[in-house]
């Protein structure tokens, strides 16, 4: 008997390799959780994100801050189609996804504080720290007739 891996994406192999074992709807899926693991440091200056992307391209990559929250997400589209030597499919699987995260990094942080840097499957994330500008209070003044 075959023991089954846990971490194969080969479907095939999978499904002929023990029929007696419960089927898990989620087996082979990689979920956002558990695709952008993410490392968060503070520094001196700020914060640093180190989010793991495998598998994915800087195109596929988008990072956009709106009311203080820095949200990243990730596209990926797969396609592994292969043929015989008459051209017949022996094996046709697509995976198409989409992950996000977000992070609140707060009001006074614009976009152009924040850079990134995606090499080798890590997207590096620095967000400065900013002392928050203190408002100042407003008087208002009630006519007296």
């Amino acid at each position: 008997m075959l023991v089954p891996s846990i971490f194969s994406d080969n479907f095939i192999d999978d499904f002929f390799d023990d029929f007696s074992r419960p089927a898990n709807p989620m087996h082979g899926l990689h979920t956002p959780a558990a695709i952008m693991k993410t490392d968060v440091r503070e520094t001196e200056k700020g914060y640093e994100l180190d989010i793991d992307l495998p598998g994915y391209k800087k195109e596929d990559i988008q990072a956009e801050l709106k009311d203080g929250n820095l949200t990243i997400s990730a596209t990926m589209k797969q396609d592994n189609d292969e043929k015989d030597k008459e051209g017949n499919y022996i094996r046709r699987e697509r995976f198409y996804g989409n992950c996000s995260r977000t992070f609140y990094v707060g009001e006074d942080i614009e976009q152009g504080d924040i850079s990134a840097k995606f090499e080798d499957g890590i997207l590096r994330v620095s967000v400065p720290k900013k002392d928050p500008k203190p408002q100042v209070e407003e008087k208002k003044l009630i006519a007296i007739n």
